[in-house]
């Protein structure tokens, strides 16, 4: 840790800070200070959104935002220069605010894979996971939009599913036989729970923004926003309820409120900006918050004793089932003409493509980051923030010290 992960951060940044002085100038004719208020909201989402999501582990707070922070910054800046290879005008890349909004949809990939392997990797293996998934989305978000010409506004297909099964794969193979009983850490207390469902809050609040930025038109950005709306609030209705439900006690289990009251922005992306009517957008927002729900509490389970894929934060549940519900949701839109030009078969190729890649990339990239070299902790140090962070340690309660000096004293006047 105290040579090799300094000297990969520092190599990397050093070898983009050449590559923009080479390749990367500024947008000077698209210009589009509009978007700034929507760059701002997917910003807070990745950095406070994500970031405090996956703070839910009792005592691997510290890598859950830090690690957030640092894999954020190196994506981000990785992806600027991966997309705007695929952009280029004059041998350059001209960056601009949509450049930067489309960087931090490149970073939200890697954020989600991290969660399916949170608490088992060390931070080099995150570092080289997010360049190579980085380098791997940006070629399939080419396929899906420039060749297949699929429409993916929410992203729900090219960031969330792939996201989602290009982290599970990576997931399988590093697959741990010592933690197949479970870690006593790997649990959350009821502070732990409430940091996590501030991450909650922020995604949900601005998920209007991430699904409408990229829209090609006002009306197209009012639509999804509109969609995404209504789907949200529907997703979170049926989550309580399903909570409720599937508890034996029937309790609301605070996974499924952090988790599933998001599906709805979720699964409505591929077809936010159009028009499938409010109706539809809750419609669909109901039935993701249900899959989740269902998913967090019967197939999770399932997923680790059978297939041997262990999922920290049940990424399956809140991107996968609900990003594959999402491109269902365009391949009806496409077949039912709800927008000019859609092919429902273009749609089906690009769900089916971002699904395929995403597990293929994974597996691949989970060989790589699994190379002995690259420092993966031990089973019994994962889920703990002190194996690569200065940890405070806590303090004796006050009364507690004093009982135990009482006690002391005692024991020696009875001597």
């Amino acid at each position: 840790m105290r040579i090799k992960f300094p000297v990969l951060v520092l190599v990397l940044e050093v070898a983009i800070i050449v590559l923009f002085g080479i390749f990367v100038r500024y947008e000077e004719k698209d210009l589009q200070p509009s978007l700034y208020p929507h760059f701002q909201d997917v910003h807070v989402m990745i950095f406070v959104g994500f970031g405090f999501l996956m703070t839910f582990l009792k005592k691997y707070g510290f890598t859950s935002v830090g690690i957030n922070l640092l894999i954020a910054a190196l994506g981000l800046q990785w992806a600027i220069l991966l997309q705007g290879f695929w952009h280029m005008t004059s041998n350059k890349i001209h960056l601009g605010i949509a450049s930067m909004i489309n960087a931090d949809f490149s970073t939200a990939t890697v954020l989600i894979s991290f969660g399916a392997v949170l608490g088992r990797t060390s931070p080099v293996q995150m570092v080289i996971m997010a360049i190579l998934e980085i380098t791997i989305f940006a070629c399939n978000e080419h396929l899906v939009v420039q060749v297949l010409q699929a429409t993916d506004v929410g992203a729900s297909m090219t960031i969330h599913s792939f996201g989602a099964y290009f982290g599970l794969a990576v997931a399988r193979v590093i697959y741990r036989p010592g933690l197949k009983k479970g870690h006593e850490n790997e649990g959350s207390v009821y502070h732990s729970d409430l940091f996590a469902m501030i991450g909650t809050l922020f995604l949900w609040l601005f998920w209007p923004s991430f699904n409408s930025a990229i829209a090609p038109n006002v009306e197209g950005q009012q639509t999804a926003i509109i969609n995404t709306y209504l789907s949200l609030a529907a997703s979170t209705l049926t989550a309580f309820a399903f909570s409720v439900l599937t508890e034996h006690r029937g309790k609301l289990d605070m996974v499924h409120i952090q988790n599933a009251t998001l599906a709805g922005g979720v699964a409505v992306g591929s077809c936010a900006d159009l028009k499938i009517m409010p109706f539809g957008a809750m419609l669909i927002g109901s039935i993701a918050g249900i899959v989740s729900v269902i998913g967090f509490k019967y197939l999770t389970p399932r997923l680790a004793s059978v297939l041997k894929i262990q999922d920290t934060c049940g990424i399956h549940n809140l991107h996968g089932l609900p990003g594959l519900l999402g491109g269902i949701a365009s391949i009806i839109a496409a077949a039912v003409q709800l927008g000019q030009n859609l092919s429902a078969g273009m749609q089906a190729a690009a769900l089916g493509c971002s699904i395929g890649i995403g597990l293929v990339g994974g597996v691949l990239t989970g060989f790589i980051i699994n190379l002995p070299f690259l420092g993966q902790p031990p089973d019994q140090n994962c889920y703990d923030d002190s194996v690569y962070w200065e940890v405070p340690i806590e303090q004796v309660p006050h009364t507690s010290n004093h009982i135990y000096k009482e006690d002391q004293r005692e024991l020696s006047v009875e001597g």
